[in-house]
């Protein structure tokens, strides 16, 4: 393999390549802890889970102990993160989950991998559009007295998203800064006037007594609260963009698993403490997505109320950028090592950011939103209306691709440093993740069970297998890729996962 002079740049960063003012690297020294951790967060949409998948789980699965089931999740999850935080000192890839599963299970499972996180971080992003789409028209509905199309705001902000998505990361972390802070205070305004004024059965810590967590609803309910912490996960994805990416990253992670942790087994509380646990379900089977808008306009006011609802809409729009900036970086990634075409693998000159894979997301949330746009026929607040399926459907399809992915990768860790001959080193490390990957297939198992509970199909409904068959297809096509790529074209299957490492085996190829 040749490399064409006129396209190599000795000059550019790190002796990589570029290409008519495109870089085949991501700029490092981008993010510190404070921007990494507030990128990583946004994703959590924090406010969104509070109003919107909390009530959700109280009100469908009927489990009142939803405080202590994300108490064991992020119990899980740090047992996830010990394993996975090592990987990120050994691994600097924006292809993240599929580069560490590369390492630890080879390049076809890579190949696989990887398919499905372009699928899943895509369904994710373009499922919120669906709900936000629903709130920005409501908004009009309620303050303006507009009619508006609940399509029309999912575009604009599509094409908001995008444009963001084309400058420098730092700026987008200010942004998502700006957006989280704000939504996190304010929901802690809301615990503190939950805790000061609850409801008759006071300051009760019954939501945290096991006996709670009884009951056929129990596995379901664990599917809806583990699509809360999607997120924290995101870290090594911008590893190449820190300064020290086998320190910050780790920090950042284990930061964001824990916090996330603790602020939703938090404010699920003051959930029951404001209703009384006794209430919760019924109040959150009547007030629905509504219910934290009804207990602070009781205790805080219509005002506050009316600010929240605002940054409710804000908080979703720092989602939608937040998995737009991960699904450009793992389409950056799978183009430098030839899972995607190679205009993939280049950034923008100017801002250093993966421009061809944020032009990419940005088409497939337009030719999504279209869709529904399309077959909506009926009034948004219809149960069966497509933009309410837009969120419930690519919502789950994209947390299943997630917790499938982490299982994996929890899997790799075990392979990767028992091939390295570090088994004793990492002991306690493989037993963490051996055990984290165990419980992140039993979730697995319960998401693909119930999956028409999760969407709110008929049992007999055709989606509770075709929606969850969209993550096994991603799969299978990309182990078929892998294989592919392995038989025909050596020399590419031999990059996978292997991010700027790659760039040597180009330079030894040429010499």
């Amino acid at each position: 393999m040749t490399t064409d002079s006129s396209r190599t740049s000795p000059s550019a960063p790190g002796g990589i390549s570029t290409f008519k003012g495109q870089e085949r690297a991501l700029r490092a020294d981008r993010l510190g802890t404070g921007g990494l951790l507030l990128s990583v967060l946004a994703a959590t949409a924090p406010l969104m889970v509070v109003a919107g998948v909390m009530p959700t789980t109280f009100a469908v699965m009927g489990i009142v102990g939803q405080p202590l089931l994300f108490v064991v999740l992020g119990v899980v999850l740090i047992l996830f993160s010990v394993g996975y935080a090592e990987m990120s000192r050994h691994v600097h890839n924006a292809g993240a989950f599929y580069a560490y599963i590369s390492r630890g299970l080879g390049g076809t499972a890579g190949a696989g991998a990887a398919l499905v996180a372009l699928v899943a971080y895509n369904a994710l992003q373009v499922g919120i559009y669906g709900i936000f789409g629903f709130e920005v028209s409501g908004l009009f509905a309620t303050y303006a007295d507009v009619e508006i199309a609940w399509w029309i705001p999912a575009l604009v902000a599509a094409l908001a998203v995008g444009l963001l998505g084309w400058l420098k990361i730092d700026v987008n972390a200010r942004v998502l800064g700006v957006l989280l802070v704000i939504e996190v205070l304010l929901v802690v305004i809301f615990d503190i006037a939950a805790l000061a004024d609850p409801g008759k059965e006071g300051l009760s810590l019954h939501a945290f007594n096991p006996d709670t967590l009884t009951g056929a609803g129990v596995g379901t309910a664990l599917c809806f609260c583990i699509a809360a912490f999607l997120g924290f996960e995101q870290a090594p994805v911008y590893a190449e963009e820190t300064s020290r990416p086998h320190v910050l990253v780790p920090r950042v992670m284990f930061c964001a698993v824990g916090g996330v942790a603790v602020f939703f087994a938090l404010s699920s509380w003051a959930l029951t403490v404001a209703t009384g646990p006794s209430a919760i379900v019924g109040t959150s089977q009547k007030q629905s997505a509504g219910l934290l808008f009804f207990l602070t306009e009781s205790r805080l006011g219509g005002t506050f109320t009316d600010v929240l609802h605002i940054l409710f809409v804000t908080g979703m729009f720092a989602a939608l950028l937040s998995f737009h900036n991960v699904v450009a970086r793992y389409a950056f990634a799978m183009g430098r090592e030839g899972l995607l075409p190679a205009a993939f693998g280049r950034t923008s000159g100017s801002s250093g950011a993966p421009g061809t894979g944020s032009l990419l997301q940005t088409v497939v949330a337009v030719v999504v939103v279209a869709a529904f746009a399309l077959t909506d026929d009926k009034p948004a607040g219809d149960p069966t209306a497509p933009v309410l399926h837009l969120f419930t459907w690519f919502g789950n399809i994209g947390a299943l691709g997630v917790i499938v992915l982490m299982a994996a990768a929890s899997l790799s860790v075990v392979v990767f440093f028992v091939r390295r001959g570090a088994a004793g080193a990492q002991a306690w490390r493989l037993v963490t993740s051996a055990l984290a990957g165990i419980a992140l297939l039993v979730i697995a198992g319960y998401t693909v069970k119930d999956f028409e509970v999760l969407v709110g199909a008929g049992p007999d409904s055709s989606l509770s297998w075709v929606l969850p068959g969209i993550i096994g297809l991603a799969a299978l096509a990309g182990v078929v890729l892998g294989l592919v790529l392995r038989a025909r074209a050596p020399e590419k299957h031999a990059r996978i996962g292997l991010g700027n490492e790659a760039f040597q085996l180009d330079k030894a190829a040429s010499s």
